[in-house]
């Protein structure tokens, strides 16, 4: 169905300009142009009116980039929503005290998986990932996760395993999803001589439900 509210049109070649400038970044006119498949007189338009907003800024070069509005926008609207840490933080504090392992809460990142938020076990001998580690995203649970294999092996909500990354460590975990889109794994990890060689059995379902509870926080 066509569009019938005044200016839509024009609004929607707008986001378009946007959504070009944060896929691609810098880029020339020209550049918009040929992608978008606009009359160069439309797209030089559009940016020259998103750079006036301060939507857009524009090198000395010649080349659009998003501008510093759109940062100021996107901190507001992260006032109405708690971030990812803050949302995790206390469900995590939460599933640590219930099963009495190390937690942590992974997102991905260029082809590995970064821990942002990790809080220990209060045993003696136990799991330590630090926030801020760097992992595989090919080996561990929430490697599989966030990697995307694990619903080829897993239709139960979590993912386990067992000595993949380091020998000794188990782990369970499950996703964390905003907006319909995965965006972090929740995990529980210990060693295999608590957890046992099954630790999905053991902590499958709590851990799924704590990834549920940051996805409801988030939502």
């Amino acid at each position: 169905m066509r569009n019938t509210v005044p200016g839509a049109a024009s609004l929607g070649k707008a986001v378009a300009v946007l959504d070009l400038l944060a896929r691609n970044g810098p880029s020339g006119l020209s550049s918009i142009v040929t992608a978008l498949g606009m009359p160069r007189a439309t797209a030089h338009r559009l940016a020259s009116a998103l750079v006036s907003y301060g939507l857009v800024d524009k090198d000395t070069g010649g080349a659009y980039r998003l501008g510093p509005r759109l940062v100021e926008f996107g901190r507001l609207a992260g006032q109405h929503r708690p971030s990812l840490a803050q949302a995790a933080s206390p469900v995590l504090a939460q599933l640590r005290d219930r099963t009495g392992e190390s937690v942590q809460l992974f997102v991905a990142d260029k082809g590995h998986r970064i821990c942002i938020v990790s809080l220990q076990s209060p045993h003696s001998l136990r799991t330590i990932v630090e926030v801020g580690a760097v992992l595989p995203l090919d080996k561990g649970s929430a490697g599989r996760i966030l990697g995307g294999s694990w619903r080829d092996v897993d239709k139960r909500g979590w993912a386990e395993s067992v000595e993949e990354r380091e020998r000794g460590v188990a782990s369970v975990s499950a996703p964390v999803y905003k907006d319909g889109l995965l965006i972090a794994a929740v995990s529980v990890s210990g060693p295999v001589e608590r957890t046992s060689r099954s630790p999905g059995a053991r902590y499958g379902r709590v851990v799924a439900a704590a990834a549920r509870k940051v996805s409801a926080a988030l939502n």
